[in-house]
């Protein structure tokens, strides 16, 4: 009887090891969505591990996978709660988690429950620990202390810009892309400099008119800046482009803005913006990581989507279309 009770133990060992699809059974693609929920996805590596950071019950949190598939989930851990009844409080949006100079740096906007109120807020961490302890180091403004969200950093010949979506004055009319020098990780220096507002039809949909959520995107020498144009609320939530053409980040004519957006809706996949970009495992490809609404019309009620991209010929990115939800598309490479 224990010779009949080994063989069906061996059997059942091989048919679990060779049958297609079994439990046991590398998983070789992805399908957009990745993740159910999601917003302003923000992806990160470094040391062969992805980061990713965002905001969730009033805190905010990191979440960390060898897979970009696997990080893009809220999964993660808290890092970070503020005390109740400060003006950083409430309405925490879009943190992103830098490193810089060996240390971890979270930017965030937050307000104390008043929207006019959204100012853009730092955290550094006390190790170099992702996922450790941080410190509130306050406030990361110009000298216009105007409204302020989508904070992001550009390392550029050796020098740190601070780049963001603000406001004018102190009515919502519009949201442009300011960018500033840093006089440091926490801090900048020096006043803002328009970089770009919204020009053309396409980035001219809803109301208020917006430019927001700067991505710093680079390749070999080349510098970008790919932006979300639009109101986030409707399906024509898209990307825009502008790219470094000259040697000085803080004077406008060094940018070059498309006149076209480079990732925008299909019949399937609508508001498609706010984007991250991360390269495979082993590093030979490139891959962008967005939000989009669940269906059309869906507004805010969106998920987390990833695909790979290339570049054309004159050295600009070529995302192409938002990949339909079903579609198999192949594992990043390892």
């Amino acid at each position: 009887m224990s010779t009949i009770k080994n063989l069906i133990f061996a059997l059942n060992i091989a048919l679990f090891l060779i049958i297609p699809g079994y439990i046991t059974a590398e998983v070789h693609t992805i399908i957009n969505p990745v993740a159910p929920d999601g917003h302003d996805p923000w992806v990160t590596q470094k040391g062969g591990v992805y980061y990713y950071c965002y905001s969730q019950k009033g805190g905010i949190w990191v979440n960390r996978s060898r897979t970009i598939q696997n990080a893009v989930q809220f999964r993660g851990i808290e890092i970070w709660r503020p005390e109740p009844g400060t003006p950083y409080s409430k309405e925490i949006w879009a943190p992103e988690l830098h490193n810089i100079r060996d240390r971890w740096y979270v930017y965030f906007a937050a307000d104390d429950g008043k929207n006019e109120n959204h100012r853009m807020y730092v955290l550094e961490s006390d190790t170099g620990n992702a996922l450790g302890k941080y410190t509130f180091m306050g406030k990361i403004a110009d000298s216009s202390d105007k409204w302020a969200i989508d904070g992001t950093v550009l390392n550029f010949d050796g020098n740190l810009y601070f780049i963001w979506s603000g406001w004018e004055g102190e009515k919502n009319v519009q949201q442009n892309l300011y960018i500033a020098r840093m006089k440091d990780p926490v801090s900048v220096k020096g006043n803002r400099v328009l970089l770009s507002q919204p020009d053309y039809d396409w980035e001219k949909i809803g109301n208020p008119l917006i430019n927001e959520g700067p991505q710093v995107l680079h390749h070999h020498s080349d510098v970008f800046i790919i932006y979300s144009a639009s109101g986030s609320w409707t399906d024509d939530y898209c990307l825009g482009q502008l790219r470094l053409t000259g040697t000085d980040p803080l004077n406008p004519e060094s940018w070059h803005k498309k006149m076209t957006p480079v990732f925008g809706s299909t019949a399937t996949v609508f508001g498609p913006g706010h984007a991250s970009f991360t390269k495979s495992p082993d590093g030979s490809e490139d891959w962008i990581v967005y939000h989009a609404a669940k269906f059309s019309g869906a507004g805010w009620n969106r998920n987390t989507r990833m695909q790979p991209f290339i570049w054309d010929i004159d050295g600009n990115p070529c995302f192409g279309y938002p990949v339909s939800e079903g579609v198999e598309i192949p594992i990043p490479s390892e």
